[in-house]
């Protein structure tokens, strides 16, 4: 089992299977702390339920989770929500202003978000021109995801997990979102987990690469293991993504 810093999670020989389906096969593997790794492969590959195991919303049919070098189970939920963001492909927002979104995380542990905290978060994400009191009805798409970023470092979490944040963005935005995601690993030596689909953009962004394919990990590397791969389904894979 590796140390803490080696990997901020590590999987030994996990399982997971739900309703008689086997959803991911023994997979053993660990995600460098402190680095961006893209966690890539075809839809229903089990990329989302990975993700669940990490965080703690799923538990292993079998095999064993380490976060920061201790057992998963060893955390309580609520320790393991503050220490593990995830902001997700619809940014999620709930009715109201810009600050009810943005000290969302701090409501729910029944604490305050000051004004000066809000307001260095909005400009953290690029946000600096909006006011907390504005409604997030009228805010564009990239700018919810933007929001929904700075509410998910709220808790300064150790690790952020991505799942197609991008997706449904115009190119401009997407760039934006990508230059705030690496300053955040950068700054902060967050440690970013990025489900996406955008094999282009995990080469751009990624340090390191998973490739999930039927619930196997078929490949991992630095972030050039996709150019270099020799494993047939891998560049099956990328030749299909590519057409």
């Amino acid at each position: 089992m590796p140390e803490k810093d080696e990997h901020a999670i590590y999987l030994n020989e996990v399982d997971y299977t739900l309703n008689d389906t086997h959803i991911l096969h023994e997979i053993t593997g660990g995600f460098p702390t402190g680095q961006i790794t893209a966690l890539v492969g075809p839809s229903g590959a089990g990329k989302t339920t990975l993700f669940r195991l990490c965080n703690g919303l799923k538990s292993p049919t079998s095999g064993d989770i380490y976060f920061q070098g201790k057992h998963i189970d060893r955390y309580p939920p609520v320790e393991l929500r503050r220490k593990v963001g995830t902001a997700l492909q619809d940014a999620t927002m709930l009715p109201g202003t810009i600050r009810d979104n943005l000290a969302l995380p701090r409501t729910l542990q029944g604490r305050a978000l000051t004004n000066d905290e809000a307001k260095n978060m909005l400009n953290m994400v690029g946000l600096m021109d909006k006011s907390l009191e504005g409604n997030v009805k009228d805010l564009s798409g990239g700018q919810r995801q933007k929001l929904s970023i700075a509410r998910t470092l709220v808790n300064q979490p150790d690790i952020l997990l991505l799942d197609e944040i991008t997706s449904s963005l115009d190119s401009i935005s997407r760039r934006d979102i990508e230059d705030l995601i690496v300053h955040t690993n950068q700054q902060y030596g967050t440690t970013i987990i990025w489900i996406t689909h955008d094999l282009q953009q995990a080469k751009d962004i990624g340090t390191h690469t998973w490739v999930l394919m039927d619930g196997y990990l078929v490949e991992s590397g630095d972030g050039d293991v996709l150019d270099n791969t020799r494993n047939e389904k891998v560049l099956q894979f990328v030749k299909a993504e590519a057409e």
